[in-house]
């Protein structure tokens, strides 16, 4: 997906390999947060993902999509209209 493209899906993303710090301070600007409340909310985000990936259920990402694992532990993301990225 191009970078432009990217913006627009979330703001608070830009680019590949951000770091939580990044990602938090993003969250916190778009949501009217504090960093330490959006870092709280991305841990219990990224908990509730991997919980449900460890049991073998998809982790549903509402407005984007969901992470699934397959038998051999791959996991990948299917975005929401049916592309998949993995």
């Amino acid at each position: 997906m191009p970078e432009a493209r990217r913006e627009e899906a979330c703001v608070c993303y830009k680019g590949d390999g951000m770091k939580k710090p990044e990602i938090a301070k993003g969250l916190a600007q778009a949501a009217g947060l504090t960093e330490a409340e959006a870092a709280d909310r991305l841990d219990g985000v990224v908990h509730e993902i991997l919980t449900k990936l460890r049991k073998g259920r998809p982790a549903p990402f509402p407005g984007f999509g969901r992470f699934t694992r397959s038998r051999d532990g791959a996991v990948t993301f299917q975005p929401n209209g049916g592309r998949r990225r993995g």
